[in-house]
C-alpha cells in the first residue's frame, strides 16, 4: 500500500515561488512514476506533468514548461514540484499520484494511477 501526502502549498504573490512535496509512506516508492495534477474551482482536473521512477525522465504540460521542475529523492520517498514565476492562473489544489504501468508518464491515463494524495492548496495573488 502506498499513501501519498502533499505538502508545501500556501499563498504567494505572482512571480513568486513554492516547492511542493509528495511523500510516500509505503515501501518501494521507486517503483512508481509520479504525476502531478491541479484543479481550480469549477474546472476539470488538469495534468501538470510528472517524473519517471528513477527521476531521469520528466514531462511538463505547455503551460508550466520552463517554470516548473519535477525532481525526486527515492531515498526520502519524496517527489518535488518546484514552481517558479507563479501566475494567478496557477492557483489550484495540487495533487500527486503514483502509478507503475509500463509506459511513459506522459502517456498515463487517469486510470493508470493507483494512488492519490489528498491535495495541497496553492493560492497566487496578483
Amino acid at each position: 500500500q502506498v499513501q501519498l501526502v502533499e505538502t508545501g502549498g500556501g499563498l504567494v504573490q505572482a512571480g513568486g515561488s513554492l516547492r511542493l512535496s509528495c511523500t510516500s509512506s509505503g515501501r518501494s516508492f521507486s517503483n512508481y512514476a509520479v504525476g502531478w495534477f491541479r484543479q481550480a474551482p469549477g474546472k476539470e482536473r488538469e495534468f501538470v506533468g510528472g517524473v519517471s521512477r528513477e527521476g531521469s525522465t520528466t514531462y511538463y504540460t505547455n503551460s508550466v514548461r520552463g517554470r516548473f521542475t519535477f525532481s525526486r529523492d527515492n531515498a526520502k520517498n519524496t517527489v518535488y514540484l518546484q514552481m517558479n514565476s507563479l501566475k494567478p492562473e496557477d492557483a489550484a489544489v495540487y495533487y500527486c499520484a503514483a502509478g507503475n504501468k509500463p509506459k511513459q508518464i506522459r502517456d498515463y491515463a487517469l486510470s493508470d494511477y493507483d494512488y492519490w494524495g489528498q491535495g495541497t492548496q496553492v493560492t497566487v495573488s496578483s
